[in-house]
């Protein structure tokens, strides 16, 4: 039996907007220019506008984490900012989403709530740097900050109600479908890709008993390579069986024991060359 990609998987986008609070200044730009005798175009003066606001830095920060994740958890599309989201992967990611915006949302109202002195802060601090028209009122910035996960459909030439001619339907369906099958294909290869980056990456750190690793790169390691068998929305058996024997023999142990153990560091880095060697393999026949 035949599935589709429409079968499997859903597009996703996650649009997110929020205030940087930097900007600009071009006059204190010209004044520095001006003072090491520079060309107006050597350098650039961005003020931080809120210099004292550590809530705004923790909305950003939140940021960066939801979109490292959302990234972790889907797969090229082959269109700006659309990625596929396996639909075995589906309820695990949105579960932690939704957890991960509830947080943002509590973190840009703290925000909001000391809007208002941080600005007095800046004031203060930023002395003739300081500009009034830099700052939004406060209405404007609440209206600044928004987080929104759009789900759609994979396109399937089936979908297709258009009221134009056979042969710009059947040119459009055309088009569908070799869209479809090469977003699908970039997609397998993402996968495998991400394996092999990380099982290389291990392979790096053990082979050279010089080199050091951090637990939380390996552990971040482990759990993508756990999380990639819901990602493999193929099921394409050879990616799983080196995805699960790169689970189980480099990804089982604590990080301290291969700092500690030489035999087991070896062992487990001659491992790690084995199973990207054969992964290098399957890639290579990839078109």
């Amino acid at each position: 039996m035949t599935h589709h990609l429409s079968d499997r998987a859903v597009l996703v986008h996650l649009g997110v907007s929020q205030w940087t609070a930097r900007r600009l200044d071009k006059r204190a730009s010209a004044e520095i220019a001006k003072l090491h005798g520079a060309d107006s175009r050597a350098g650039r003066y961005n003020k931080s506008l809120l210099p004292t606001c550590t809530s705004l830095a923790a909305v950003h920060q939140e940021t960066t984490v939801i979109r490292k994740e959302f990234y972790q958890n889907t797969l090229p599309w082959g269109i700006e900012g659309t990625f596929i989201l396996p639909s075995a992967n589906y309820l695990p990611f949105m579960t932690e989403y939704r957890g991960k915006k509830g947080a943002w949302t509590h973190l840009t109202r703290t925000f909001f709530g000391e809007y208002e002195q941080g600005v007095l802060d800046a004031e203060r601090l930023l002395g003739s740097l300081f500009k009034a028209s830099d700052y939004p009122t406060q209405a404007e910035m609440e209206l600044k900050f928004n987080m929104d996960l759009t789900v759609l459909p994979v396109p399937t030439a089936g979908d297709f109600r258009a009221e134009l001619t056979e042969s710009e339907v059947g040119h459009i369906t055309a088009e569908i479908e070799e869209r479809v099958a090469q977003s699908s294909a970039a997609a397998v290869k993402d996968v495998w890709q991400r394996l092999f980056d990380k099982v290389s990456w291990l392979h790096g750190r053990l082979a050279d008993p010089k080199t050091t690793f951090h637990d939380e790169t390996y552990q971040d390691a482990k759990d993508l390579v756990s999380m990639l068998t819901r990602l493999n929305f193929t099921d394409d058996p050879e990616l799983e069986t080196l995805r699960s024997e790169a689970e189980k023999k480099l990804f089982s142990v604590h990080p301290q024991s291969l700092r500690n153990d030489p035999i087991l560091r070896t062992d487990t880095a001659a491992e790690a060359k084995a199973i990207a060697d054969k992964m290098a393999v399957f890639m290579g026949g990839m078109k």
